[in-house]
């Protein structure tokens, strides 16, 4: 696959880890996505979200300080916004609504990332 892979594609960042969430911010931007993020909260997550309209794609955590970010992944869900989760929850603590959702264990390596998000792309695409 070529380095610009996510070329032009912007991609939210929701993760309030910040060596994680740097290392997403990065290796989406060396795949030559613009990386619209990362933000660490739901309510930022949520307003920069609604402000958008066009969100290619997602990451998100699912505890963000507490907050569950499942609100957020319904309304991408609703705009047809594919997204993955990086989470260290397991499959049982994720709603049955989002059980085709892939799920990226934490720690999770840009790499996971940047494989998960392709396949959602090219399905968007197609």
């Amino acid at each position: 696959m070529s380095e610009h892979r996510l070329e032009g594609l912007r991609i939210l960042v929701v993760e309030d880890e910040y060596l994680i969430a740097d290392d997403m911010r990065n290796a989406l931007l060396d795949a030559g996505a613009e990386v619209l993020g990362p933000v660490p909260n739901v309510a930022a997550a949520a307003s920069l979200a609604a402000a958008e309209p066009r969100l290619d794609a997602a990451v998100l955590d699912i505890n963000l300080g507490g907050a569950m970010v499942f609100e957020l992944a319904d309304t991408l869900k609703a705009r047809a916004v594919p997204f993955v989760f990086a989470t260290g929850y397991d499959d049982s603590a994720i709603p049955d609504r989002f059980a085709k959702v892939p799920r990226l264990e934490k720690p999770v390596k840009a790499r996971s990332v940047l494989a998960a998000l392709e396949p959602l792309l090219a399905q968007d695409i197609a």
